[in-house]
């Protein structure tokens, strides 16, 4: 027996540890803190260059403007990551806020046309979860239609019409902030939604189901992995967050309208994959869309401020969103380059005498 072959035979075996990085490189070295660190970026130098931006009051609009995105990206987040999407979600925040006026308008009190409103959001989000999961209709061809359809019937329900009058108490309070702080109050709704969203993802068995059905469906369902099921549920909870976003909308600017959030759904998906979220599936987290969103924002208001047009504010946004969904596919590539040489250094290494 060689000398090599007996080193090679008394070599101890390798565990999953071996090979996996240190923790501080899996925390930092990551899109999702090259978000955060990006969006830490721009807020320092909007602070120390742009005029007002320092102001309580940029923060409470900023913020309040956000709160639909923030608040739709937590499913849309989940849906992504399961390689599937869902465009139809501005359209309803524009079916249900129609719903929360004309209730409103023919006497219901407020808080029962909310949640009514919040549960047309839910019926809206399982016809499209019926679609996809049970019909097995592609969710991009469904949710365009849907897209259209219940934009349609919303600006159906009103025409060109707004319903404007709302109870104060309930406007009042949709805009009022923290108490000593210039941080909107639907940001504590936020904060808990978004809390209970990362735990649903990160820290229990349907979560991780969802990066196994992004990553190879069929291998998940052979595993186990109810895919249908999941994929229903996401889409519920879609609609049903949407429906909620369209009674805040509604509250924000006292205005029911059908063409409310129109376009919309193009901000959500745009911070999401900036977030770090993949376009085909099975990688994504929840604290990365959340700084998505909030770099998306922050550097538009600080560009408004600065007196940059709107034109050019969607240019750059269209920019970040482009690098964002290419870097994810050339680190892929590479990551694949560099095992397939690593593998190949090994299999000459095995094959040396």
């Amino acid at each position: 027996m060689s000398e090599t072959a007996v080193s090679a035979g008394a070599r101890p075996a390798r565990t999953y540890r071996d090979h996996a990085h240190p923790l501080w490189r899996r925390i930092l070295v990551n899109r999702e803190a090259a978000v955060i660190a990006l969006l830490l970026i721009v807020i320092g130098v909007s602070l120390a260059s742009v005029p007002n931006f320092d102001s309580p009051l940029t923060v409470t609009f900023l913020l309040r403007e956000l709160a639909p995105i923030l608040l739709i990206a937590l499913p849309m987040t989940l849906i992504i990551i399961t390689e599937e999407i869902d465009l139809s979600v501005a359209s309803v925040v524009g079916l249900t806020s129609v719903v929360t006026g004309i209730l409103t308008q023919a006497g219901w009190p407020f808080p029962v046309a909310a949640l009514v409103a919040i549960l047309v959001g839910a019926v809206a989000g399982t016809f499209n979860g019926f679609l996809v999961t049970v019909v097995g209709l592609p969710s991009l061809a469904v949710t365009i239609g849907t897209l259209a359809l219940f934009r349609g019937i919303a600006v159906g329900l009103l025409g060109t019409t707004a319903i404007t009058d709302f109870p104060e108490f309930w406007t009042d309070l949709a805009r009022e902030n923290i108490p000593g702080t210039p941080i909107p109050g639907v940001m504590i709704v936020f904060a808990v939604l978004a809390i209970a969203f990362a735990v649903l993802l990160h820290l229990t068995p349907f979560g991780r189901s969802l990066y196994a059905i992004g990553l190879n469906k069929e291998a998940a369902a052979f595993s186990g992995v109810a895919v249908g099921r999941a994929k229903f549920i996401l889409f519920v909870l879609s609609g049903a967050v949407s429906g909620l976003a369209g009674v805040y909308f509604t509250l924000i600017y006292s205005n029911a309208r059908g063409d409310n959030a129109t376009g919309l759904e193009l901000s959500v998906i745009a911070a999401v994959l900036l977030g770090g979220v993949s376009i085909f599936g099975g990688r994504g987290a929840i604290h990365g869309v959340i700084a998505g969103v909030l770099l998306i924002g922050t550097l538009g208001s600080a560009l408004r401020l600065a007196g940059v047009t709107s034109d050019v504010i969607n240019v750059i946004t269209g920019v970040l969103l482009v690098l964002s969904v290419v870097s994810t596919s050339f680190l892929g590539w590479a990551r694949n380059r560099r095992l397939a040489a690593l593998g190949r250094r090994r299999n000459r290494e095995g094959r040396a005498p």
